[in-house]
C-alpha cells in the first residue's frame, strides 16, 4: 500500500535514513514514511516473527508500554494495539490491574486511571516491525554496518555503510535519524564532523537484572501485574521484584538490585531472593506455585545516561537522535519504549509541518524529543542517586526539596484517588511533571492519605486461591475500591 503524499511545504520526493531497526528505529520510519522514502540500516538480521533479536539482551526482562507511549504508537501505526492484544498481550488498567508496593505503601486498586500494555518485548517489537516494513516507502538493509556520517559540522548529508558482502557505499539523505539505541556511536560520528560535544550526565546505581519465565497457574488469565519496589530513602541497596503476565499463559518474573544487592543468576537462589531480599515476599510466594520454564538471564548494563543534544550550539542540519540514543534509564520505570514513541511522534509532526530539509528542523526535533526524555530522566535519576554506592552528581537543593515532596505525594497516593491519578498521569507519560504540583494536587498531598495504609497486598481472595489454593494473605475488598 502506498503512503499518502506529504502535505508539507517541501513536497518534493525526499530520502531519509534511520540508523537501527529496533523499536525506536521502526517508529521513526513510521513517522517519516508519509514524507520521504526511508532506508533503515540494521547491523543484525531481524526475526520474521515475535522471536528474540540479536543485540537486544535486555529483551529478556520485563517491558511494558505505558498509556502515553501506547497512544503515541497508535497514532503512528493505527491498529497496532489491536494487533498486540490479538497476539496475546494484555491491556492492564491502572491501578485496577496492578498490585504494587511503592516506597510509601500499597497502591489501592481504584477504577482505571491510565493503562499499560503487557507482553514480551519480542511481541511488542514484532507487531510494530510488521506494520512498518510492509510499507513500499520503507527499505531495510540488514547485516549492514554504519561506518560514519557524511557531511560537515553544519549539515549531515547521509551515511557511509558497509553491506553484508563487504561493499562500502554512501546513502545520501535529506535527514538522518539515529535510533541505534544504547550502543549509539553518534557522539563519535559528530565529533569527526567537528560538531561540539553534547553535555553528558550519568547516574550509575550498579543495577543488575535477573529474569526467568514461569508457566502461569491455571485460572490466572486475568491476574494483575505484581511488583514490590524499593524505598530509596532507606540507606540499603534497592531491590525489586515483578511479575508481568505475558502471552502464552506465562509469567515473566524480573528481580533487580543495586550495587551490593544484586539478584542471583542461579535457579536455586531466584525464589529465595524474591521471598527474603525485598520489602515483601509476595512475588516469591506466588512463583513458588508456578512452573519455571527457563533459567535466570542476567543483565548488568543499566547505567542512566543522557546526552543533552538539544543544548549543542550549532547543531547540524539533517541529523536527529531519538530513543536510547539520547538517553537510557533504569528499566524499573519502564519508560524507554514510551519515550521513544513520543519522540517519534514529535519527529513526524515537525517533518509534516516543515519538511525533511527545512532549515532549523533538526534543532526543533531535538528540543521536542528532550521533553519526554526529561520526565523519564527525573523519575530514574532522582531515585537511583540515593542508593549506597551510586555514582553521579549529588542532588541539588531544588532536587532534594522536590524529592521530599514526591515522598509525601507517594504517601498521599496510597489513600487519595486524586493524588494517585496525578501520579499515574505523569508516570505513564500522559501528562507533564507539572501535573504533580497542580494546586488541587498539592493541597491533597499536604493533607496526606485519606484512608489507612493497606497492610497486605490487595490481591482478592479468588486471585490468591487461583495461585496458592488458599485465601491466606488476601486483602479482599480493601484494594478494589470506588474512587469517590
Amino acid at each position: 500500500m502506498s503512503e499518502p503524499a506529504s502535505t508539507s511545504p517541501d513536497a518534493r520526493p525526499r530520502r531519509a535514513v534511520v540508523i537501527g531497526g529496533g523499536m525506536a528505529g521502526m517508529l521513526a520510519a513510521a513517522a517519516l514514511r508519509p514524507h520521504a522514502d526511508v532506508t533503515v540500516v540494521e547491523r543484525d538480521v531481524l526475526p520474521e516473527g515475535p522471536e528474540p533479536r540479536k543485540g537486544l539482551p535486555q529483551a529478556r526482562h520485563v517491558h511494558v508500554i505505558w498509556s502515553g507511549g501506547a497512544r503515541a504508537m497508535e497514532q503512528l501505526l493505527p491498529g497496532v494495539t489491536e494487533a498486540w492484544l490479538a497476539a496475546g498481550a494484555r491491556r492492564v488498567p491502572l491501578p485496577t490491574g496492578l498490585v504494587s508496593l511503592q516506597m510509601r505503601g500499597w497502591f489501592r486498586r481504584w477504577p482505571e486511571m491510565q493503562f499499560m500494555i503487557a507482553c514480551s518485548r519480542d511481541l511488542l517489537d514484532w507487531a510494530v516491525r510488521e506494520r512498518v516494513t510492509g510499507s513500499e516507502r520503507v527499505t531495510v538493509l540488514q547485516r549492514t554496518e554504519l561506518l560514519s556520517l557524511e557531511g560537515d559540522a553544519s549539515r549531515v548529508t547521509g551515511v557511509r555503510v558497509r553491506t553484508a558482502d563487504g561493499e562500502e557505499r554512501v546513502l545520501a539523505a535529506d535527514l538522518v535519524v539515529d535510533a541505534a539505541g544504547r550502543g549509539s556511536r553518534a557522539a563519535a560520528w559528530l565529533k569527526e564532523l567537528g560538531v561540539p560535544a553534547a553535555p553528558l550526565e550519568e547516574v550509575d546505581s550498579g543495577l543488575v537484572y535477573s529474569s526467568r519465565i514461569f508457566r502461569a497457574p491455571v485460572g490466572t488469565e486475568e491476574f494483575p501485574l505484581v511488583n514490590v519496589q524499593s524505598d530509596a530513602t532507606v540507606p540499603v541497596p534497592g531491590r525489586t521484584t515483578t511479575i508481568e503476565p505475558i502471552e502464552g499463559g506465562r509469567w515473566l518474573v524480573t528481580l533487580s538490585g543495586t550495587r551490593g544487592g544484586e539478584p542471583p543468576s542461579t535457579p536455586e537462589e531466584f525464589e529465595t531472593f524474591a521471598r527474603e531480599s525485598v520489602r515483601h515476599p509476595v512475588v516469591g510466594e506466588l512463583i513458588a506455585h508456578a512452573e519455571p520454564l527457563t533459567d535466570p538471564v542476567v543483565t548488568r548494563s543499566t547505567v542512566n545516561r543522557r546526552r543533552f543534544y538539544e543544548k549543542v550550539d550549532g547543531w547540524p542540519e539533517g541529523f536527529v537522535a531519538i530513543g536510547d540514543s539520547v538517553a537510557t534509564y533504569n528499566p524499573v520505570y519502564g519508560h524507554g519504549l514510551s519515550v521513544a514513541a513520543q519522540g517519534a511522534v514529535a519527529l513526524g509532526e515537525l517533518v509534516a509541518r516543515h519538511g525533511t530539509a527545512a532549515p532549523g528542523l533538526a534543532r526543533r526535533v531535538q528540543r521536542a524529543v528532550a521533553r519526554p526524555v526529561a520526565t523519564a530522566w527525573e523519575f530514574a535519576t532522582s531515585t537511583d542517586i540515593l542508593y549506597p554506592g551510586a555514582i553521579g552528581k549529588a542532588p541539588s537543593l531544588a532536587n532534594r526539596v522536590l524529592g521530599a515532596y514526591v515522598n509525601r505525594l507517594m504517601l498521599a497516593a496510597t489513600g487519595r484517588p486524586l493524588v494517585a491519578k496525578a501520579f499515574f498521569d505523569v508516570v505513564t507519560l500522559s501528562k507533564p511533571m507539572s501535573e504533580l504540583v497542580r494546586p488541587a494536587v498539592v493541597i491533597a498531598v499536604l493533607r496526606g492519605p485519606r484512608r489507612p495504609l493497606l497492610t497486605a497486598p490487595p490481591l482478592t481472595t479468588d486471585e490468591w486461591k487461583a495461585v496458592t489454593g488458599s485465601a491466606e494473605g488476601s486483602q479482599d475488598g480493601e484494594g478494589r475500591e470506588s474512587a469517590a
